[in-house]
């Protein structure tokens, strides 16, 4: 009986929508008011979502993922404040490594004495200098590197002496590519290839700066 009152009711509900007047919708039955009504609420609904509310939302998230930026920005900047002190502490020290490395190149008035102190260094131990020949200096950005090709003679422990005089030097002075050889008395050949090193002076570096420029 409730299965045909339900039936019965929605065929009811079904009639009521039938010879409606759309000029007169206030004498419609209860049933076709309250579905246009809610149709009508849906439809603004919608329509109020698509063409405002969905570029607001578009616009709100947009501005959390602005805020989040922001906001790490900040976080970051202050830790920076925060830091600063540190920052120009760590500067003032890599300034002052930098000079005390820089006070170990000679400038250029200064190496033809490095030159003679190597030399001496070997006269000092007894070697003999079969070789002693200064290259071509070699510019690199920030300062310029000489090549010096030299065989010495002597005993076993004046050649470490020897070597290891070099490296006290005040001056940067490396060995590279060394070769030890014996020779018929018993003596031992010595032959690298020190290497020095000086600092360009400012017009030097105006200079290498001009000549890395592009030219148009």
């Amino acid at each position: 009986m409730a299965e045909s009152r339900r039936k019965f009711d929605l065929n009811r509900y079904m009639d009521d929508f039938k010879g409606l007047d759309p000029n007169d919708p206030g004498v419609w039955p209860l049933g076709p008011r309250v579905t246009v009504f809610v149709a009508l609420l849906v439809a603004t609904v919608a329509a109020v979502w698509w063409f405002d509310w969905r570029s607001q939302t578009e616009t709100l998230e947009t501005a959390r993922t602005e805020e989040t930026r922001l906001r790490a920005d900040w976080v970051a900047k202050k830790q920076q404040a925060v830091n600063l002190e540190a920052y120009r502490r760590q500067l003032e020290e890599t300034d002052r490594q930098f000079s005390a490395l820089l006070r170990q190149l000679p400038n250029k008035a200064e190496m033809d004495q490095l030159l003679a102190d190597i030399n001496q260094a070997g006269l000092g131990r007894g070697l003999l200098f079969e070789l002693f020949k200064p290259g071509a200096e070699v510019v690199r950005e920030f300062h310029a590197e000489m090549p010096i090709d030299i065989r010495i003679v002597g005993a076993y422990h004046d050649l470490g002496e020897f070597v290891a005089d070099v490296a006290r030097m005040p001056r940067i002075v490396t060995l590279g590519d060394i070769g030890i050889e014996r020779a018929e008395d018993g003596s031992l050949g010595f032959k690298a290839r020190a290497t020095t090193y000086r600092y360009l002076d400012e017009n030097e570096i105006a200079a290498q700066r001009a000549e890395q420029k592009p030219r148009r």
